[in-house]
């Protein structure tokens, strides 16, 4: 039997689909890597490398060892985050993540040579660790955590990158799918740790069993190829995905100049308009987490009974501005609560509030969107656990952006996308 799998590096979590050839789900894996490392820096967002890569192989063999060798396997993972590897291919330091702001004080050098960078982005973290003298002695390229372990697999020791894993490190030329070489060492970056970057999703090796390796997608371009079902039209189809940050996402064809929160990321021979909030669904479990800490027991269930009572009520929910973490033009943005009154404050008007400003920040990307490309989506597709395992979230995305709600078939959707790419490879 032929069979494709897809591995999912995710900020908290491994997602590992299996995928036939009918695109039926096989088997999949769900893991929480816990991988986070302390550091007394609160700018810091780190985690161990090695760790998550024997959890991947862990689950890989207990995979393989049920269902046999696979034909090919993708990958994907969070975007923006780099570690370094040496001339070994090994890992030499920890991985700084998408939620690393470490390198904030290197955005105005870089966007003073016309560069596109934000908080989080790979190459803002490179030049801040750069300047600080805190690259690995031994170190010779960048990697992504997913396209580290693609190449561990492989026998590679030099990592090859997808457009989309190249684009979410900034500073990246969208039209000619390469890195602005020139404009970095303007800036004062040293580009010689810049891996290989190849278009479209490339077989970059095999395994030692001789199973064919696909580069990484970025886990948004995943998630897109893993959603929107099989004959359906990519370009009429709007992402949403509620995760621990969360994304807006419409497929266009076309090259378009954008500005703001609204990024252009490549995703094979086209390009998808995205735009991310660095809070999402974290805003939502910031929120159960205040409710556990009075009631002392998870708050979920309760949070969506209260919820529901208060808009049957037909009184104003309260009006939450979810940036608790900024947003990708301004790090410092932070959130806010208006519209409380006496005869809404309840934790029902809380909760709907919260809900609706998580939708409401990618509402108004979307808004973007809409006037960059001159159409409309026609069906909300919703992604992601916060999106999936919450009716009510749905209901009010529905609303919201006036669209009907599809929830995809597969779950674990970037893994399920990028097994898909792997078997297209």
């Amino acid at each position: 039997m032929k069979y494709y799998l897809g591995i999912d590096t995710g900020t908290t979590s491994i997602s590992i689909a299996a995928l036939d050839e009918s695109r039926t789900l096989l088997t999949s894996r769900t893991l929480n890597h816990e991988s986070f490392i302390h550091s007394d820096n609160p700018a810091d967002r780190i985690q161990n490398p090695e760790r998550i890569k024997s959890l991947v192989l862990e689950i890989v063999n207990s995979i393989t060892s049920e269902f046999g060798r696979p034909s090919a396997i993708g990958f994907t993972g969070q975007m923006h985050g780099i570690l370094y590897v040496n001339a070994k291919g090994e890992a030499v330091s920890p991985l700084w993540t998408w939620q690393d702001s470490s390198g904030d004080d290197m955005l105005p050098v870089l966007r003073e040579q016309g560069l596109r960078v934000s908080s989080g982005y790979g190459l803002a973290t490179h030049l801040h660790l750069q300047k600080a003298g805190k690259i690995p002695s031994d170190a010779v390229r960048l990697s992504t955590i997913s396209d580290y372990i693609a190449m561990t697999l492989c026998g590679k020791n030099q990592p090859i990158l997808s457009s989309d894993m190249a684009a979410g490190w900034g500073c990246f030329d969208l039209q000619r799918r390469e890195f602005f070489t020139e404009k970095l060492a303007a800036a004062g970056v040293d580009t010689s740790f810049l891996p290989e970057v190849v278009k479209g999703y490339a077989v970059i090796g095999e395994t030692g069993e001789g199973v064919p390796v696909v580069c990484s997608m970025g886990d948004n371009q995943a998630s897109i190829k893993g959603s929107v079902k099989a004959g359906k039209d990519e370009k009429n189809s709007l992402l949403v995905n509620v995760g621990t940050g969360s994304q807006v996402s419409f497929v266009t064809g076309d090259y378009v100049n954008v500005s703001g929160d609204v990024e252009l990321r490549p995703y094979g021979e086209e390009y998808v308009l995205a735009g991310a909030a660095l809070c999402g669904g974290r805003a939502y479990a910031m929120l159960e987490k205040f409710y556990r800490e009075i009631a002392g027991r998870e708050c979920y269930g309760v949070m969506s009974e209260h919820a529901e009572e208060f808009l049957k009520s037909g009184r104003s929910a309260w009006e939450v501005e979810t940036t608790f973490m900024g947003t990708r033009a301004d790090p410092a943005k932070r959130g806010s609560i208006h519209g409380i009154s006496e005869n809404n404050f309840t934790p029902g008007a809380l909760t709907v509030g919260v809900i609706r400003g998580i939708l409401g920040e990618l509402h108004g990307m979307y808004d973007e969107m809409t006037r960059l490309t001159g159409r409309k989506a026609g069906v909300l597709v919703g992604s992601g656990n916060g999106m999936r395992k919450n009716p009510l979230m749905q209901r009010l995305a529905g609303e919201m952006f006036g669209m009907r709600v599809e929830i995809p078939d597969l779950t674990e959707e970037a893994a399920c996308g990028c097994a898909l790419c792997a078997m297209s490879a």
